[in-house]
């Protein structure tokens, strides 16, 4: 059983997270119209929350592994603190990179703490359904970071915004820091290089060879459209203004909420009581995903608003890929396991959103820009279908 306490303190940690991977997707007009930016420019100091926080993951992991959740979120959210901080002060491109950069690192453990302090208190066949109702409760991060963000910067400025922000989260790191207690801690009995040399283990075996990339293909997918590039669809391809287009963003965040909830309680019925493998529940979520994008490109865009907060509900699935890879592994590896998984992920998410970008900036003049987004979107439908098959074609390895 986890303590109420422990539960709310990790869930707070992963709603920054959440919060600080969306929240560019409504700030990203005021931010880019004051100090002149265009779209690539944007989405590449965007996307660089994405490479920072995938840079720390297999470091990370076993730090989590080697010192506690704990104590290495809250040092880590303080990180986050600073880089927020220089990001409302930046009057320049690189100083907004540095700081989304911190950002990254900062809230790099958001997920990963979670789920090592939760793999050593919880049975592994309770595991999906406790991990899920965390990312459920955090995310109400993604709920937070559309209208809510959208009024707060109309009241204080985006500058102004990112300032409370970076107050908030040296809150939650010094809570986390210093008031949380009672995770039980794995012995340590290797090396640091044992530690990174397991964690390079991980990475070169079959069941992650096999599972990583199609988690990759949806969910770095998802990190990616929804932490920036939903928002201008909405307002340049489907006609929204901009508050409208916030309140969508806003029921995609309502929607990963329910997705998690979901996605839990789901795998909790159907693998344990009826010895149905998690990877196939997992597997349902993301050929939902797909049919969504596709539906995104296939029907009047003015229609889309249901589609991209059905690809939001059913991209939770992906979370699944964290038990279905874990069960491969020993509980005392629950940190290299889990963050090397993440760091795919992340290294997807910050390739996909600035070629997204690229992509949209490049074929705009020549296809307008509905038909830039149809062809950025139609080759993520297209890298997921091959994952699809990389996995099916693995299955035997």
């Amino acid at each position: 059983m986890i303590p109420a306490s422990i539960f709310i303190a990790f869930v707070l940690g992963y709603f920054l997270t959440q919060l600080f991977r969306v929240v560019n997707a409504v700030a990203g007009p005021a931010v880019s119209g004051e100090l002149g930016l265009d779209i690539a420019t944007f989405g590449f100091v965007t996307s660089f929350y994405f490479l920072a926080y995938a840079s720390i993951q297999l470091p990370l992991g076993v730090l989590l592994d080697r010192y506690g959740p704990n104590r290495v979120e809250g040092t880590l959210l303080l990180i986050a603190a600073v880089g927020t901080t220089i990001f409302a002060l930046s009057d320049s491109v690189l100083m907004l990179t540095v700081g989304r950069a911190l950002m990254g690192i900062g809230v790099s453990a958001g997920l990963m703490a979670a789920f090592k302090a939760f793999s050593a208190m919880v049975p592994p066949e309770r595991l999906p359904l406790t991990n899920g109702l965390h990312m459920a409760a955090g995310s109400l991060g993604v709920l937070a970071g559309g209208l809510p963000v959208e009024l707060a910067i109309e009241a204080f400025g985006w500058r102004g915004f990112f300032i409370g922000l970076a107050a908030l989260t040296a809150s939650v790191g010094v809570l986390l820091l210093f008031f949380v207690r009672g995770i039980p801690q794995s012995p340590r009995t290797e090396t640091f290089g044992d530690l990174m040399r397991g964690a390079g283990r991980v990475m070169v075996s079959a069941p992650f060879i096999r599972i990583a990339p199609i988690a990759m293909a949806v969910q770095s997918a998802m990190m990616a459209m929804q932490a920036l590039w939903v928002g201008p669809f909405l307002r340049d391809v489907a006609g929204y203004t901009p508050a409208t287009a916030a309140t969508i963003l806003s029921g995609m965040g309502v929607a990963v909420i329910a997705g998690y909830a979901l996605s839990a309680g789901v795998a909790d019925r159907l693998v344990r009581r009826r010895g149905i493998p998690v990877s196939t529940v997992m597997l349902v979520g993301c050929a939902l995903v797909c049919a969504m994008l596709t539906f995104v490109i296939v029907f009047d865009p003015a229609l889309s608003a249901a589609f991209w907060i059905g690809f939001a509900l059913f991209g939770t699935f992906t979370a699944l890929s964290y038990p279905a890879l874990s069960r491969h592994f020993p509980v005392s590896q629950a940190g290299r396991v889990n963050a090397s998984l993440n760091f795919t992920l992340f290294v997807g998410g910050f390739l996909l959103q600035w070629s997204f970008g690229v992509v949209v900036d490049r074929l705009t003049p020549s296809m307008g820009i509905e038909g830039a987004f149809d062809v950025a979107i139609g080759a993520l439908v297209a890298l997921q279908l091959a994952a699809f098959a990389w996995y099916f074609l693995r299955r035997n390895a």
